[in-house]
C-alpha cells in the first residue's frame, strides 16, 4: 500500500501562498482578508473555523470572524453578508456549513458576491467552472486535484469513479475531471447505484465521498488503483482520550497488503481543503486589485 499523505502537499501549497502574499504586500497592496461566519456551536464546525483562522493568520492574512448564535434569524445573516459584500477591506467570505435548519443555506450562498465566494459555491462560480472559465473552485475538489498532481497520478484517459454527488464534492469533482487538461472518463455513483463494486473495480481512481464509514474496502479496488478518501466520520472509541476516533469512508486497514495508493484519514484531503481556501482568498485579493 502507498500512503498518499497530504501534510507535505499542504505545506508545499501554503509555502507558495506565503511567498506570493509577501510579494503582493511588498507591491503596496494590503494583506488579503477573509471573513468567516459561524452560526451556532457545532463542535466540528468550530474546529474547522479555528483551523481556517490559524492558517489565515499564519500566512499574514487579515482574518475577521463572526460567531452568531444558533437562533440567528435568516434575515440577519443575509444582512451581515450584504455588509461584507460591500466592505472594501474584505476579499473573501466564507459561511461555515451546515447552517441551522431555520436558515436556507442555498439562499445564503446565493447572497455572497461571486468575486468574494472563496468557497466556490455560488451558482455563478459553479457555472463558470462547468464551462471551463476562470472561477473559484470548491476547496475540497481543488485540493484533490492538487494531491493527484503532487503524487504524479495521471488522470488523462483514466477511468475515475466518484462515490457521492454532493454540490460540495461529487458534482464539482466530476466537472473538474472532465475538463480539458484533466481528460478523465468519469462515473458518478450515488445511493441508488446498483452493483457499485462493478464501477469501482473498473476504475483507475476512486474518489469516495459518501459520508459513511466503511463504504468500500479492498475488495472494491483493483491492483494499481488510487483511492482518494474524502470522508471524515467520528467513530465511538472508549480507548481514545476524546472518546472517539476519526475514520474515512474507506476501510483503510484492509488495503495494507494491496498494491493500492490511498489517502489516510486523518492526515489526508482535509488538510488540502484549508490550503485551497487560503489560495482562493489570495486569488480573490489579486483579482479585486485588477491584476
Amino acid at each position: 500500500m502507498r500512503r498518499l499523505g497530504c501534510k507535505k502537499v499542504s505545506e508545499s501549497v501554503l509555502e507558495n501562498i506565503r511567498k506570493r502574499t509577501e510579494l503582493f504586500i511588498s507591491e503596496g497592496n494590503r494583506a488579503p482578508s477573509l471573513a468567516v461566519v459561524l452560526v451556532g456551536e457545532d463542535p466540528a464546525s468550530q474546529t474547522y473555523v479555528r483551523k481556517k483562522a490559524e492558517a489565515a493568520l499564519s500566512l499574514g492574512f487579515v482574518h475577521f470572524q463572526y460567531s452568531l448564535s444558533a437562533d440567528t434569524e435568516e434575515k440577519d445573516l443575509l444582512h451581515l453578508i450584504d455588509e461584507l459584500n460591500e466592505r472594501d477591506d474584505v476579499d473573501g467570505i466564507l459561511v461555515q456549513l451546515p447552517l441551522p435548519r431555520s436558515i436556507d443555506a442555498d439562499k445564503v450562498i446565493d447572497r455572497i458576491a461571486p468575486e468574494k465566494d472563496v468557497d466556490g459555491f455560488t451558482p455563478i462560480n459553479v457555472g463558470r467552472m462547468a464551462i471551463g472559465k476562470e472561477a473559484f473552485i470548491p476547496c475540497t475538489p481543488k485540493g484533490i486535484m492538487e494531491t493527484l498532481r503532487y503524487y504524479g497520478i495521471e488522470t488523462a484517459g483514466k477511468n475515475v469513479t466518484i462515490i457521492g454527488r454532493s454540490n460540495i464534492v461529487g458534482k464539482p469533482m466530476a466537472l473538474l475531471l472532465m475538463q480539458k487538461g484533466a481528460d478523465a472518463t468519469v462515473t458518478v455513483c450515488n445511493t441508488k447505484t446498483q452493483n457499485l463494486k462493478e464501477h469501482t473495480l473498473s476504475a483507475d481512481i476512486v474518489i469516495v465521498a459518501a459520508g459513511h464509514p466503511g463504504t468500500i474496502d479492498e475488495s472494491y479496488i483493483k491492483d494499481g488503483a488510487a483511492v482518494i478518501d474524502v470522508g471524515v466520520n467520528r467513530i465511538d472509541d472508549p480507548s481514545k482520550e476524546k472518546g472517539f476516533r476519526l475514520a474515512g469512508d474507506a476501510d483503510y486497514d484492509s488495503f495494507r497488503d494491496r498494491d493500492v495508493s490511498i489517502t489516510p484519514v486523518p492526515g489526508g484531503v482535509g488538510l488540502m481543503t484549508v490550503s485551497m481556501l487560503m489560495e482562493n482568498t489570495l486569488e480573490a485579493a489579486i483579482r479585486r486589485r485588477g491584476r
